[in-house]
Parts: structure tokens; sequence; C-alpha cells
């Protein structure tokens, strides 16, 4: 191993030395480096179980040293390392605010993973010790910028849920101007595309919004993820606005008064969405106050170091504000805005709202709390959504001169881009700001990338983006080092349980897999599972019907009722329900098969069936009341055929649609 110690890196301490017995027993230690703000806590197995490696999770965000302690069920990390054979280890990422952003993306990883090593042979004797790290979302940019620009610290990484380098903001506006532009039809888009659906998503929009759903589907949003609409809001973009703002300032103003932007087109719909609205705040309403009101306000710390919630920072405290109610309601509601004080303690601050809803606005968890902590009832306030609304068609005036041809519809015949582009690029310098460099697909060692086909945050084409510059690299050698596995029907966050468990699978399984194949393959030079063979094709990833063309390491699942995707029956007669999964080459077998015959996402169903790479089962049921349900049917694979195993279970589902009458 080739480990040069980094310079600013040369103090270690270990200051606790423990025995825990929760989640699991193992031997805790924590420690940093005196050089500086870095922290780093190291969970070793009992001796017995130890196999000489460590896998360690890089979070999106610089965070807590201690963020998986409290993690259960298939998301805790502990528990899984271990049970792997693996010491775990997470850090800090530097602190809150490290200064050298290749200290927060991939420098104070490093050093702490080196360090870990020296603990281990301390701990056990000199051995050989293989080290993976693994990381989503901005985490995903940390571990790559770790494998691309360190030597012999990492064997293997396992990127999931990757961006590329002209993500951000870009993959954010694109959203959000169709969010604005088809928020009363995103319900006909979603029934289109469901089973039995008319399979038609532009049937009945007008010319607007035939054109901004073209768009965002052609940028790389998956169209069946639509289904999340009233829940996804703007994710990250809040974490991201003060960036472009700071960036490119002049684009709020050019956008609303110079030829070639939306806003100067009189006849767009952003001029009768734009809200510039005067009002006191008549009441602070604290999370206790919220909750009581329903109002949705999130809770970071239920996912520890998650890709989901890692940029929302800490917990909101029950007593804090996070929303205020204005003297004077809002004429019409607007997703994120900014409210300026005119009046009171906090004059000339401004906050940005995540929501406005009538005589409510949500605070955003990004706002500097001493602005909101100085806010008063009967302070006066301005409310402006006019950078947002600009900010939704940033993505038209970034387009990158090659490489990325999801922009090629805002070029002109002979590749020169039409609408009027800013100075520079921001994606590249977000990704620069998320781990420290800018992706190259240039790194030593091995890789397995996962991604997912209904990612609504990271479009699913950036992954095989990477591949593709992997391969410039790698050239013929690329399936000696690299594997990218697509996981269908799953979202961007790591959470065991999904939002709506009749429409998205967990994708942890296929990290923890990839985790222990990516170990086999360093460690015994056994090959992991094939990449996902696709086509990626107008910023949409399609992938063959199959199991064994698609390959990867998911189940295919294929659901009939009555042989076909939608029935109309009457209640009390009988439907045939065929479901068919099957796993791809050397993925394992088949060792569950459940239903969701109601559709409430909680599968009380389940079917006796014997491991097997392919399983056909067939149910026949009558439903007792009229309304239309989506049953839906999920299939779980595991490598060795363990019906019993948490970390490692894979899932897919498919679902059909019966319409019941009296």
């Amino acid at each position: 191993m080739n480990e040069t110690q980094d310079r600013d890196f040369r103090e270690p301490y270990t200051d606790v030395d423990e025995w825990r017995d929760t989640p699991v027993r193992h031997r805790y230690l924590h420690g940093g480096f005196l050089d500086n703000g870095t922290r780093f806590s190291l969970c070793f197995p009992p001796d017995d179980a130890y196999r000489g490696r460590f896998f360690q999770h890089i979070t999106p965000v610089p965070g807590s040293e201690n963020q998986a302690q409290d993690a259960r069920g298939q998301e805790d990390r502990i528990s899984f390392a271990l049970s792997s054979g693996a010491y775990f280890l997470e850090t800090n990422g530097g602190g809150a605010d490290p200064g050298d952003p290749t200290i927060g993306g991939f420098r104070a990883n490093a050093a702490a993973a080196r360090n870990s090593r020296v603990i281990a042979q301390r701990i056990h004797g000199p051995h050989r010790v293989y080290g993976y790290a693994y990381g989503g979302s901005g985490g995903g940019y940390r571990t790559i910028a770790g494998a691309e620009n360190t030597e012999g610290v990492w064997d293997g990484v396992v990127p999931y849920v990757i961006g590329s380098p002209m993500a951000i903001p870009n993959v954010f506006s694109v959203r959000m101007h169709a969010q604005r532009v088809l928020r009363h039809r995103l319900d006909q888009i979603v029934d289109a595309l469901e089973p039995g659906g008319s399979g038609d998503p532009y049937e009945g929009l007008d010319a607007e919004e035939r054109a901004a759903l073209a768009e965002v589907t052609a940028m790389g949003f998956p169209p069946r993820a639509w289904f999340g609409h009233r829940t996804m809001g703007m994710h990250a973009f809040t974490a991201l606005y003060g960036g472009m703002r700071l960036l490119d300032p002049g684009y709020f103003e050019d956008f609303w008064t110079l030829p070639g932007y939306l806003g100067a087109d009189p006849g767009a719909s952003v001029h009768r969405d734009r809200l510039r609205h005067g009002s006191e705040i008549s009441a602070l309403i604290t999370a206790r106050e919220a909750a009581r009101l329903g109002l949705g306000v999130p809770h970071p710390a239920d996912a520890p170091g998650g890709v989901d919630h890692a940029f929302r920072g800490p917990r909101t405290d029950e007593d804090s504000v996070v929303a205020l109610r204005l003297a004077m309601p809002v004429p019409r509601d607007a997703q994120g805005a900014e409210l300026t004080v005119r009046t009171g303690q906090a004059q000339g601050r401004a906050l940005v709202l995540r929501d406005v809803r009538g005589d409510l606005v949500l605070l955003d968890e990004q706002n500097d709390p001493a602005t909101i902590a100085a806010l008063r009832p009967g302070d006066a306030v301005d409310i402006d959504n006019s950078p947002f609304l600009a900010a939704q068609t940033y993505h038209r005036h970034q387009v990158p001169p090659e490489g990325f041809p999801v922009w090629d519809r805002f070029r002109d015949e002979e590749g020169k881009p039409v609408p009027p582009q800013r100075p520079q690029l921001l994606g590249p310098l977000f990704s620069l700001g998320a781990g420290g460099s800018v992706q190259t697909g240039k790194f030593g060692g091995k890789m397995i990338v996962v991604a997912c086909l209904l990612d609504r945050e990271a479009f699913p084409w950036q992954a095989d983006w990477y591949r593709s510059a992997v391969r410039q690299h790698l050239g013929d050698a690329t399936d000696e080092h690299f594997r990218l596995w697509y996981v269908d029907n799953a979202l961007h966050g790591d959470r065991e349980i999904q939002e709506d468990p009749t429409r998205s699978v967990s994708y942890l399984g296929v990290v923890h897999q990839a985790l222990r194949d990516l170990s086999a393959w360093v460690e015994r030079g056994t090959p992991p599972a094939a990449s996902t063979d696709c086509v990626v094709t107008d910023g949409q990833v399609a992938v063959p019907p199959s199991a064994a063309a698609r390959r990867g390491v998911q189940p295919v699942v294929r659901l009939t009722v009555d042989g076909t995707d939608r029935v109309d029956v009457r209640t009390g007669e009988q439907v045939t329900l065929c479901a068919v999964g099957e796993v791809p080459p050397g993925a394992g077998q088949v060792v569950s098969v459940q239903w969701d015959l109601e559709g409430d996402g909680t599968y009380p169903v389940t079917e006796g069936v014997a491991p097997a790479e392919r399983v056909r089962v067939e149910r026949r049921h009558a439903f007792s009341s009229p309304g239309t349900r989506c049953v839906t049917v999920r299939v779980r694979c595991e490598r060795d055929g363990d019906v019993t195993a948490l970390f490692t279970r894979v899932d897919n589902i498919a679902r059909v649609r019966v319409v019941v009458a009296r």
C-alpha cells in the first residue's frame, strides 16, 4: 500500500476506547487530529469476527463522526459492517467549516482511514488491512473524489446515487420549473403512466405544459417518479440557492429584463406566478405548533447521515420558530421565496422561505438562526419569489461545451447555444465544493456504482456519464475495475422504509451487496455481477425487460391481472394475478413474494416459495368493495438464498390496476 501522510494530519489521538452493546457488541474508539477539527469514530467487532477490513461511510456533507450510532434495521451501518467482518469508520469530514474544500471533500476521510489501519494493527497485530469507502449523493461526490485523488487509502469504493459535474443546480432548476408549470396536471400525468393508464402523459396539456414536460424529461427526470410530486418539494435547492446568488448575482436581474430569458417574455406564466407582497408578522410559529397544524416540518435527524436529509443540518428543536403567520394573506401560494424584514430588530435582513401558503410562510432550514430569533409580531416584511422563478430556468443558460447530450436541445444546428449564456458554468464549481475536486473517471483500485432509475435528485443518466468517463481512461480494462448497477423502482433516499412502498423499493440491500462483492473482488479476485445493460436516449435510461439481459443484482418482476395490466370487474368477481420473478445471473435466488392487494403499502400476504432463480406464482382474489386498486407484488432476492437476511435483501415490485364497480 502506498500511503503518503498528509502534512495537515500529523497528530492523531484517541480519547475514548470502550466496549459497547448497542446496536451490537463492539469496541468503540473515538479520536481526531490535533492539527485541525477532524474527528473520527471506529467500531471494531469482537476478535473472532474480524476479517481484516473496514467499511467507511462518507456522508453527503461534513457532519458528526457518530451519526451511525442511532441507526437501526437495514440502515444500521455499524451492524452491517461488523457482520461483514469489517470494522466501521466514520468522520466529521474535517468539521463544519474546514476552510479548504479538499479537507471536507476527501483529505479528512483519507487521513482517518490511514490512521485507522494503525489502530487496527495495534489491536490485532501486523496484518494487511483492506479498506472500502461508500457514500451517496454529496457523499458520492466525496467518495469518488477520494478514489480519484489519493493512492493506497481505499482498495475500492461504492459511490451511490451520484451526480455529474453539471448536476448542480441544474437538476433542481429544471424540476422546479416543471413542478410550477405542471402543478395542476401532475395527477393526470401520473395516472397516464400507471399500469392500465393511457401511456400518453402529454394528453390534455397546453403548449406551455407540453414544453415543460418535454424539457424536464429530456434533461433526465424519470417520468414514473412524478408520483411523489406532493412531497418532493425543492429538496436541497435552498441549500444551493445562496451559492447561485453569490456566484451569479446579475442573472436574477437579467432574467426579467434581457431578451432570450423567460422573464423577458411578457406572455410567459412566470408573470402570472410572480409574487411581491407586503405584510406584517402576526405570529411566530414554533416547531411544536407547526406539527399540530400539520405543516410538515422536516426532522433531519430521523435519518442520520442520509442523502435526503443531511443538507438540512441539526434536528429542529420543538421551541424553534419554523414558520410565520402573516397579517395579510398572500394572493397566491408559492414554492420558494425571499422574505425581507423592513422594520424591527431584524430590519434589512433576508430569509429564504420553503413554502408560502395563504397567511402562512414556512422558513427554510438554512436560514440564519440569529435573524429568526430577532423577529417579532408586528414586524413589516416583504415577500418576493422573483429570484426563485428566475432560478427555475437557469439550466438553459448553462450549456456545457461538450459531453452532456441532455443540453443539446438548447443548441442550434451548428451546436451553438441558443439561449444567452452566463459568464461561467456553476456545476463544476458546486462539484468542487462538494468533493474537493471535479470527477474525471480516473481512479485506482475498484469501484461499484449504484444508481436508481427513479432518482429525482441525481438523474439516472449521470451514473452512465461517469461510466463513460471511466471508460475513456481504462478502455478495454474497464470491466476489471468498474461496475454500474441500476436499481429499478428506487428513489434517491437511502432509507429502508420508502415514502410509497407500493411504488418504490429501498436500494440499501444493493449497496450492502456491492460492498461485500467489492471486498471479494479485491481480496479474492472474485468478479462481481456484470454491470446493468442500458441505453440512454434523450436523457432517459432504458434497461432490458429480462433479468438475463438486464444483469446487475436486482430481480426483474412481471405482473398481470387476467393476462393484462388492467381489468374492470364487479365486487365479488375473482381475478387471477400472475407474478413472475427472476434474478440476473449470479445474483442469488428469489426468497420471498409478497402481495399488497389493497394498495396500502403493508404487504400482508406472503406466498410460500422455495428459493429459486425464477419463480412464478398465481393468486385468485375477489374485492368486496368498489374502488380502484393498484395491486402490487414485491419480489425479494438474496445472494445466498437466505430468507432471514436483513442487510443483503434486494427488492423489486410490479403493479396492475383493478377497477372494481358494484
